[in-house]
């Protein structure tokens, strides 16, 4: 057998994520409500995994933070769920935060087609891992988050390792305590999850665990530079209907006005904090 199998052989029967779960062995056999009620019970460990890291999550919000002031970027770098979950977090920012679309962004093995058609063997390429970071123009300063629920992933083990050579700060996020990002990142976030309710169906408890480390990242970093303020979202545009509502609200809420102010306000300058500093001056 190749060395190389026989290595991932060695790593597959390692991974806490790959066992089997003894309290679901059954679930073929329940009932609907039965078969649904053991797989939320099964969820209540999340919460408490990712409370665990509560202490490295705190300090991956500080560097983001430091990194996002400085004029840095948040790169998510995944493969195949973790690499969706990095493309929803990042794609969110802009609409919610005001954010450029390059400040908070990721990159999944395969490519964009990735998102939407499993092409799982790309986890597989190491050396593609650091070529898609070069190739994205990842620089000094910039953080990258490595998501791979075993922690092993090889393309995100690539990424981590150039991001590292080019002056970029890694962080991993894995729910495989004692991965191989552990000698790589600077900050690994590792929420033990235990064994998914279907053996290796990583999408399960350990892709909710690492949905909620990437909120809490991403969310916090943004509080931490200003785009919130009291727990308003001051930088979302009036893009459609329901969010020139929402900034009309904020604007009333924030400024102590009526709504026609607000409104008006919101129609002439398009932006949260310009309408409340015309408020303040009075210059609206």
């Amino acid at each position: 057998m190749d060395k190389k199998y026989i290595n991932v052989r060695n790593d597959y029967n390692s991974l806490k994520t790959e066992q089997r779960n003894p309290r679901t062995t059954n679930i073929d056999k329940l009932t609907t409500y039965e078969m649904m009620k053991l797989m939320n019970d099964e969820s209540r460990v999340v919460y408490d995994a990712v409370d665990s890291q509560l202490d490295e999550i705190s300090r991956a919000v500080d560097v983001i933070a430091e990194s996002l002031s400085a004029g840095g970027h948040l790169i998510y770098v995944g493969a195949g769920t973790s690499g969706r979950l990095g493309i929803v977090d990042a794609s969110e920012c802009p609409p919610t935060f005001g954010t450029d679309p390059r400040t908070v962004r990721a990159i999944i093995a395969g490519g964009q087609s990735a998102m939407f058609r499993a092409g799982e063997g790309e986890e597989d390429n190491e050396e593609q891992g650091a070529l898609d970071l070069i190739h994205d123009k990842v620089r000094k300063g910039d953080v990258v988050v490595g998501l791979s629920a075993s922690g092993g992933a090889p393309y995100v083990i690539g990424a981590l390792k150039k991001a590292k050579e080019l002056g970029a700060i890694p962080i991993g996020i894995s729910c495989n305590p004692g991965s191989r990002m552990h000698d790589i990142c600077d900050i690994t976030i590792t929420p033990y999850v235990g064994p998914e309710v279907i053996t290796g169906s990583s999408r399960l408890k350990a892709g909710t665990a690492q949905k909620l480390v990437l909120n809490m990242l991403s969310t916090g970093a943004m509080i931490k530079t200003g785009k919130v303020r009291e727990n308003l979202m001051i930088n979302v545009k009036p893009s459609n209907a329901k969010l020139r509502m929402r900034c009309i609200g904020i604007v009333k809420e924030l400024g102590k006005c009526d709504e026609e102010t607000a409104a008006a306000l919101i129609d002439k300058y398009g932006d949260i904090p310009k309408a409340l500093d015309a408020l303040e001056k009075g210059t609206e």
